[in-house]
Parts: C-alpha cells; structure tokens; sequence
C-alpha cells in the first residue's frame, strides 16, 4: 500500500490538473459527473430506526455504498470501508453503508456480527427508497447499475460519479481519489 504522504501528493497534482484521478478495478472505473448536480434531500434510515439526511454531511466528502448480505464482492468490499474508516480523517470523510437487503435490520445485524463490522454505521433501504435498479421506474435519489455500486458525493453535496463492483478505497487509487474530493477548497 503506497503512503498517506504519496496519495495526498497525487490527489494535489490531478487537483491542479482538475481532473480526479482514475481509479479502475478489474470490471469498472469511476465514472464523473458533469455538470455536478445535488440528489434531492435524502433521509436515510440508520439501523437504530432513526433518520439521518445526507445534508448533514455537508462541509464532508461523502462515500455513500450499497451493498447486500447476499453479495460476495459487497462482503468485501465492506471490509475495505471498515479498514477505511481507521484511515481518513473522519471530519473529512463520512462513509454511508446502505444495505439493501430485504431483511431489513436483523438481516443486516446478524451479518455484521458475523463479520466483525464494527466501525461502520449502518444504514437500511430495504424498501429501495433511496435507490433502485435502473430497470424500475421508481424515483429515488440514486440509482443501483449494479452490486456493490458507490457514489462519491463532494463537499459542495454534489454527486461527483460512482463505481460499480469492488473498489478498494484503501488502496492507492482509492485513497487519491477521494483524497482529491476532500483537498477540493468549497466553491
């Protein structure tokens, strides 16, 4: 893993660039936004019932992941956003974890007890009221292209773009990518 000092100074060149920096997996890349535009105002259900709205991230760059119990790389992934949330200031970054899984709150709480998911707070959209598939014709604030799939939101609260599959926010790539987003001054 490349240092903290190394991705700052990448996520500094591509600033002045104003181009992010890519981040590519095996199957997708991270796909930006233009023109930058807010969601509407979103409340997502945290999984001690209560509401939370995006909006009180503002001011923070934003990682909002849907993931399901049912889907390995989602599994995975979620380990990277634990091992995440050790590496990033957390006045910086908020890292949202959306399940998706019908189950709702005792599907997701028995799986994060089983895998040792301590440091995420967890968020549900069982009813797919802040997301849905891109073949239902809902309207929700973002939409599902696939499993795991991640949307960065700046600190401006615009969506910046999104990945689909397994990313590895804790690699290199990952880290000056939303390093990026977190060094971009409010406009």
């Amino acid at each position: 893993m490349v240092s903290g000092l190394a991705c700052i100074a990448a996520a500094s060149a591509s600033a002045l660039n104003d181009t992010p920096p890519l981040l590519r997996t095996n199957s997708a890349q991270f796909i930006e936004m233009r023109p930058l535009k807010a969601p509407p105002p979103t409340r997502i259900e945290r999984i001690d019932g209560g509401l939370t709205d995006l909006g009180a991230f503002r001011g923070k760059v934003i990682l909002v992941n849907f993931w399901a119990s049912w889907c390995p790389p989602c599994r995975r992934e979620l380990a990277m956003l634990e091992r995440l949330q050790q590496l990033v200031d957390p006045k910086s970054l908020e890292v949202v974890a959306v399940s998706i899984d019908e189950g709702g709150k005792p599907t997701v709480e028995a799986f994060l007890k089983r895998a040792n998911v301590t440091r995420l707070r967890p968020y549900l959209d069982p009813r797919g009221v802040v997301a849905s598939r891109v073949d239902e014709d809902a309207p929700t604030p973002f939409v599902l292209f696939g499993l795991p799939i991640s949307y960065v939101i700046d600190r401006q609260g615009r969506v910046a773009g999104y990945i689909t599959g397994e990313a590895d926010w804790t690699a290199a790539n990952g880290l000056a990518l939303l390093k990026y987003y977190m060094a971009r001054a409010a406009e």
